[in-house]
């Protein structure tokens, strides 16, 4: 059998904020939340076998490094959509901005960067 990855856990400023952009654009759900370790909160955010975890430590520390340039940093959240027009309008609707346009194997796609810096890449295989 093979593995299916299940979620991915990264820290945001305010899980809650990001939850709710995540229900509007991607049609997400919110799974649990609730507090976490060292004082943080954490939001599960997305659909009934996968998910991502939003946590925000008790004392968040914005970052100015580029994760292209670490090692382990996370450098985009890939999501596949079916209409990705529509996607594109939602993206827009909750104040991102597309960019980077791209139809290649196997898809069509665009990136957007959301409020706490981290980049997503929006897909579609139609």
């Amino acid at each position: 059998m093979m593995a299916t990855l299940e979620h991915t856990n990264f820290t945001v400023r305010d899980p809650q904020a990001s939850a709710a952009w995540m229900h509007k654009v991607f049609g997400w759900k919110t799974r649990w939340e609730g507090p976490a370790i060292a004082g943080g909160y954490t939001v599960h955010v997305g659909s009934a076998h996968t998910y991502l975890a939003l946590y925000a430590p008790s004392d968040p520390k914005p970052s100015g490094e580029s994760s292209y340039d670490i090692v382990g940093g996370l450098n985009h959240v890939g999501v596949l959509v079916e209409d990705i027009d529509a996607t594109e309008q939602k993206v827009k609707d909750a104040g991102f901005v597309p960019k980077s346009h791209a139809d290649y194997e196997p898809g069509k796609r665009f990136y957007f960067d959301d409020d706490n810096g981290i980049e997503f890449e929006v897909i579609s295989y139609n």
